[in-house]
């Protein structure tokens, strides 16, 4: 299917792995030239060879912490004037709220919160001139579920999602739209990180604690960055200029609403 999307630009934070690299490479298939962004210069540089290699698109590589001013300006000096902005960034550990102290609220918040709406701010007039936008923002499925430990996280992203709805349909005449991805447990280096840390609390090997996560899971897998991924291509394509201000689970059935 042609989304619609030959010759758009596309600027895709935190990227170099995970579900950031999966929403990269399926730009880059559907005809965007990609900015992709992270902080280790050598996991980047590999990122941007494989999709180049893979889809043909042109590949521009920002070594920076994006939730920083100085990072964020380097992110629009590479493209100024982006068609696609899909917000990432990594969240805070896992730790019990009562070992939070402002310090470590902050920064939370930034990443996750502030980091995105900053942006945002920087891009979404000239996709209004253009009458094209797309702006999608990856939080996760603790939004709506909550996962002890990842309190800050999950707040954050909460205040992200208040934050835009209505920015979203401000916009919306002028065929911009804002819309939220929010994963489940994906086959990611995080979630990997994650079973080790049960583990070695429980004793438990990690194929047990593996097991125990999907047993809850409808779909009895872990979801993959490359289904992950075409799910935010889709939502920056001619064909959902009438979605926005929405938020879509992609976990598998994990979350058990009927609405």
């Amino acid at each position: 299917m042609d989304l619609g999307l030959s010759d758009r630009k596309a600027v895709i934070c935190a990227s170099s792995r995970g579900l950031g690299r999966g929403c990269a490479v399926a730009l880059a298939e559907a005809g965007c030239s990609v900015v992709i962004n992270g902080r280790n210069a050598h996991t980047l540089t590999d990122t941007a060879k494989d999709i180049h290699h893979a889809t043909g698109a042109k590949v521009d590589v920002v070594v920076a912490d994006v939730s920083t001013i100085e990072g964020q300006n380097a992110l629009l000096a590479a493209c100024p004037d982006p068609d696609i902005l899909v917000n990432n960034n990594g969240g805070p550990p896992f730790r019990d709220f009562r070992e939070l102290d402002r310090q470590a609220i902050l920064e939370g918040v930034t990443q996750n919160m502030v980091t995105p709406i900053e942006l945002i701010q920087s891009v979404i007039d000239g996709m209004c001139e253009r009458r094209f936008g797309r702006i999608v923002n990856i939080t996760s499925s603790s939004v709506y579920m909550p996962i002890r430990g990842l309190d800050l996280s999950s707040g954050a992203r909460a205040g992200l999602t208040s934050f835009l709805a209505g920015v979203a349909r401000s916009v919306a005449d002028r065929n911009v739209t804002i819309n939220t991805l929010l994963p489940g447990k994906m086959d990611t280096d995080r979630l990997t990180s994650s079973f080790q840390n049960t583990s070695a609390k429980t004793g438990k090997s990690i194929d047990e604690v593996k097991a125990a996560a999907l047993q809850n899971i409808p779909a009895s897998r872990m979801g993959t960055p490359e289904e992950f991924g075409n799910t935010c291509a889709f939502l920056c394509s001619r064909y959902a200029g009438y979605i926005t201000g929405r938020n879509l689970l992609v976990d598998g059935g994990l979350y058990p609403s009927a609405f």
